[in-house]
């Protein structure tokens, strides 16, 4: 098995999703630190401009957005899967939309409590060129109550869900179970105690503190140099776990064609389509530094267009 590499940083939910994940599967890792923001010199062409993180590597794979990193990290010969059988649409769905609908408000009550130490220039570089709303705390103070009532709703019905269970689907955890998580993880990380009873987090605090139990696994610094030197020499892996025209949309492989988020930080990323289906797409790209890449992301949340 390849090396995993995950190009994080320490205060990224996100990243911590995936950290987590490692540590449930109790994998070892290389750990490459990156900066919140740009510039990141030797990320950016692995990526093809790609902005977001954390980012996956694997020799010369590069996997992009959370939930096709996860995906990845089922198909390598470790248990537990976090899609549990028979449940598979429900965990993708679920994560998708929670995470969706809840990042905004999730800031909303997070700057609220500690708006005051973030720093300027991660606020414009968030309106600017990732979220293109204004987080500063003088700016979202007129929603604060909006947004905490909407997490509050949405915390209430997550303690439905695990009523009488360990996790959303049953003893085993999932990737909407992550999903979940890590929104509140970033609350209660950052935030004073009394967040837990603005948000009425009482009944789901034991399964919070399953998750957190999980750990990061075994992880090892790597420097972004290393990286990129790993994928310089490395060849993408053959995909066989996706029919290279298997695009709904009837895109063939062998097409130059762009993928662009869909909800913010829409850079495009250009390449050429290896394979695709209704989950995943796959494009090569060649850096006349790094050589051939395969550059991984989910379909949901992401437009794939021919140009």
């Amino acid at each position: 098995m390849q090396n995993i590499i995950l190009h994080h940083y320490e205060f990224s939910t996100f990243s911590e999703k995936i950290r987590t994940a490692l540590g449930l599967k109790q994998l070892a890792w290389r750990s490459v630190d990156i900066p919140g923001m740009p510039p990141r010199p030797w990320l950016t062409p692995l990526t093809g401009g790609y902005r977001r993180a954390p980012v996956l590597q694997l020799g010369a794979d590069i996997y992009c957005d959370t939930h096709v990193i996860l995906a990845a990290l089922d198909r390598l010969p470790v248990s537990p899967s976090l899609q549990p059988a028979g449940c598979e649409g429900l965990v993708q769905g679920l994560g998708f939309a929670w995470e969706r609908q809840m990042w905004v408000p999730t800031i909303g009550v997070l700057v609220h409590y500690i708006g005051e130490h973030i720093p300027t220039e991660f606020i414009k570089d968030r309106k600017e060129g990732y979220l293109g709303i204004d987080i500063s705390q003088a700016a979202m103070a007129p929603q604060f109550q909006e947004h905490a009532q909407f997490v509050r709703a949405q915390i209430a019905w997550l303690a439905q869900a695990l009523a009488g269970r360990r996790f959303l689907f049953g003893d085993a955890p999932s990737a909407a179970d992550l999903a979940c998580w890590q929104t509140i993880f970033l609350l209660r990380k950052n935030c004073p105690p009394d967040v837990d009873k603005l948000l009425g987090l009482a009944p789901i605090l034991s399964w919070y503190d399953r998750i957190l139990a999980f750990g990061h696994g075994q992880s090892t610094p790597m420097s972004p140099e290393e990286a990129f030197e790993v994928a310089s020499k490395a060849t993408p892996a053959p995909v066989t776990h996706l029919n290279p025209n298997g695009d709904p949309g009837g895109l063939q492989a062998g097409t130059a064609v762009r993928v662009t988020p869909d909800d913010n930080a829409r850079v495009p990323v250009t390449g050429t389509l290896v394979a695709a289906d209704a989950f995943e797409v796959v494009i090569h790209r060649r850096d006349e530094r790094a050589g051939d890449l395969h550059i991984h992301f989910p379909r949901l949340g992401y437009t794939l267009e021919a140009i």
